[in-house]
């Protein structure tokens, strides 16, 4: 029967936290998302989407942005269609990144953060980054293409303590176990 397994296809990965109390800086989370090219899968990124930006092909692109976490239901949302991802893409790696502005800021300091990844109706993964309260950005998975041309999800949750450029070009890097 492994001849009929499709992968998976097309994913939603999805950030949702609570504003910050009346008169703190709001806290700003982005979903960001890294793409790898089969000759260099665990190098530097070929492209990463973030905030104002989408994929050249337009199979990476967000849906919703906040700011400010006062969106109702899920903050962030990014689409990723794996499907249509060119061939000479073996892995698309997903983060969350806090933005350090006005002041530094990590999950701990985050109220209610919670990060959904489904596709369709079927959840591959959840989390509220209560193992990195720590860091200021956090790999949440990955998507790797398998020999046979179609997608796995390897989900996980490992912290950095960099700023958002440096976590977007290292998001990548081998992923401790």
């Amino acid at each position: 029967m492994n001849g009929l397994k499709k992968g998976i296809r097309k994913v939603e990965i999805a950030l949702k936290w609570d504003p910050s109390p009346a008169g703190e800086p709001p806290s700003d989370l982005d979903v960001v998302a890294a793409t790898y090219l089969t000759s260099d899968p665990h190098g530097d990124p070929d492209y990463v989407v973030h905030f104002d930006s989408r994929s050249p092909d337009g199979t990476i692109y967000l849906n919703r942005d906040s700011k400010d976490g006062k969106g109702f239901g899920w903050d962030e949302v990014m689409t990723v269609e794996l499907e249509r991802l060119d061939a000479r893409y073996a892995r698309v790696v997903v983060g969350v990144v806090i933005q350090q502005r006005p002041e530094r800021r990590t999950f701990v300091s985050v109220i209610n953060p919670a990060l959904r990844i489904r596709e369709g109706y079927t959840d591959l993964a959840a989390d509220n980054f209560g193992e990195v309260l720590g860091a200021t950005a956090a790999t949440v998975g990955e998507f790797v293409r398998e020999g046979s041309g179609t997608w796995e999800f390897h989900p996980g949750v490992q912290g950095f303590e960099d700023d958002p450029a440096t976590f977007t070009a290292t998001m990548g890097r081998t992923r401790r176990p």
